[in-house]
């Protein structure tokens, strides 16, 4: 299937792998690459910059043996991610096929990655921001709806992505909904190039989460996906276990009227974001009653735990 997503990344299938915090590795990357589909690992999920380093070198070795494929790295370029540039230094310095931006300003990102040669594709959830990323030169917008897991967007797959294609210049890549070959199919048919594809690619094989993790993306489905503002103080989509239930899905009184405070405003949520995130790695990589697991609605259509090549074949036959 030739698109300009394809096109831009050299790869056969019109999918990137999305970028999963705690869940994407070089091992699941590699495999997508095998199949011929594009993998994203957030540089976030490597403590070092050493890490960093050591995986871009990696997954450039191993592609360097196949025949199609392609790699890149999320980045979350606003001031709460004080890696940011480093991370940024380090994969220019190494190279990747592209970047994909979030949660911030991607105007240095395009600039220092265009000067060698990587593409970069930014998450945006409305016309407001895909218009901006455009006009900085992005090379492609990652059009985030309402069916995406964890930080979803408020608009419709069928909204956004019609709206982005009918305005915008450069392509426009689905995020959210795709848990199957005929959901990418309907996403193209809105004017996507290709579509980041996450929550199915939990219950892999080369996941390094817990398996009840992955078992639990099998067991629940769409309905069971809540959001939760108890991680990051942002809405996020969550699995609804028990736990989750235990604790509520909504901020605390006292965080609502700590968030009423401009000058306190920022703090509040930021140690609402490390205490959300220590929580979620606590769950996905450690046996915990604790589960907060983030996903989206398309884990309806995870039906086992299965080999990264397995789960492409059901997306792309």
């Amino acid at each position: 299937m030739s698109t300009q997503l394809t096109k831009l990344l050299k790869i056969k299938h019109p999918i990137i792998m999305a970028p999963m915090f705690l869940v994407s590795n070089t091992a699941m990357v590699i495999e997508g690459m095998k199949s011929s589909i594009a993998g994203c690992i957030p540089a976030l999920n490597y403590r070092t910059l050493d890490e960093l380093r050591a995986s871009i070198i990696e997954l450039k070795e191993a592609k360097s043996n196949l025949p199609q494929g392609a790699f890149g790295y999320n980045l979350i370029v606003n001031k709460s991610n004080v890696k940011y540039k480093e991370q940024l230094r380090v994969i220019c310095e190494e190279g990747c096929d592209f970047i994909l931006t979030s949660l911030g300003n991607p105007e240095e990102t395009i600039r220092e990655a265009h000067a060698v040669g990587i593409k970069v594709f930014c998450d945006v959830t409305d016309l407001h921001f895909a218009k901006k990323v455009e006009q900085l030169g992005a090379d492609a917008a990652v059009a985030v709806n309402s069916e995406a897991g964890g930080h979803r967007g408020n608009l419709s797959p069928q909204e956004l992505t019609s709206l982005l294609h009918k305005e915008l210049n450069i392509p426009v890549i689905s995020a959210g909904g795709v848990g199957c070959k005929s959901d990418i199919d309907t996403m193209l048919s809105y004017g996507a190039a290709g579509v980041s594809v996450g929550s199915p690619f939990i219950a892999s094989i080369e996941a390094g989460v817990t398996d009840d993790y992955k078992q639990a993306c099998v067991d629940y489905g769409s309905d069971d996906i809540v959001m939760t503002e108890r991680i990051s103080g942002t809405p996020c989509t969550v699995i609804n276990t028990p736990y989750v239930q235990k604790i509520g899905t909504k901020s605390t009184g006292l965080e609502k009227l700590l968030n009423k405070n401009k000058t306190l405003k920022k703090w509040v949520k930021m140690v609402r974001f490390y205490i959300g995130m220590k929580a979620t790695e606590k769950a996905a990589l450690q046996a915990t009653y604790k589960t907060v697991w983030v996903a989206g609605p398309s884990i309806e259509h995870t039906k086992a735990i299965l080999p990264i090549r397995e789960i492409i074949k059901n997306l792309t036959n």
